[in-house]
């Protein structure tokens, strides 16, 4: 069982998300499935809404593809490090293989993570392109990275459709339609 754990703040999921991990299920080589994790807490990210209205939202957003899951693995643990998740997850699950899912972005930005080293050499890492130039560290004793080349290339972001939100500007084909109505209901980032 090969499964791409998806880490996120998904602060709101939008299509660009979803669009990423169909690719990945669709065109990486064997893998069964993708688990969101959603972040509670992001010591590099502010103004994150609550946990559990993101979680319900990666829910919603995904309801209707059968191998996306959302993995509760790191409400609780403050501040959640990817290393310890990663960590907690190969424990209780020692015999499925496990791929950790990044833009390129991220990836140049890794050496601000918590243990990073031990991220690149205990892991293998799946890594989806993003419009722009991403300076890449030299990394040492890397366990494997694949790149993927032909991968669609998403330029949405989160923090484009809050803002846009809180102006009052129509965002609603970025994000799946429960997810819209959702945050429009109850008056989110606004």
């Amino acid at each position: 069982m090969k499964i791409v754990l998806y880490f996120g703040s998904f602060n709101p999921i939008h299509i660009g998300h979803i669009i990423i991990a169909n690719y990945v299920l669709e065109f990486v080589k064997n893998i069964n499935h993708i688990w969101f994790i959603v972040s509670p807490k992001n010591p590099l990210k502010y103004n994150l809404i609550d946990y559990n209205i993101r979680e319900f939202m990666v829910k919603m957003a995904i309801k209707n593809f059968k191998r996306m899951y959302v993995f509760d693995i790191e409400s609780g643990f403050y501040p959640s490090y990817t290393i310890h998740t990663l960590n907690r997850i190969k424990m209780m699950y020692p015999t499925k293989k496990f791929y950790f899912l990044i833009g390129k972005d991220i990836l140049s930005s890794l050496i601000k993570w918590k243990d990073y080293q031990l991220i690149l050499s205990e892991n293998e890492i799946i890594v989806y392109p993003r419009l722009g130039k991403f300076d890449i560290p030299i990394f040492h004793n890397i366990k494997k990275i694949i790149f993927l080349k032909n991968a669609p290339i998403i330029d949405i972001s989160s923090s484009f459709i809050r803002s846009s939100i809180q102006i009052g500007k129509n965002v609603r084909s970025l994000l799946d339609p429960r997810v819209w109505n959702y945050i429009i209901k109850y008056n989110i980032y606004r």
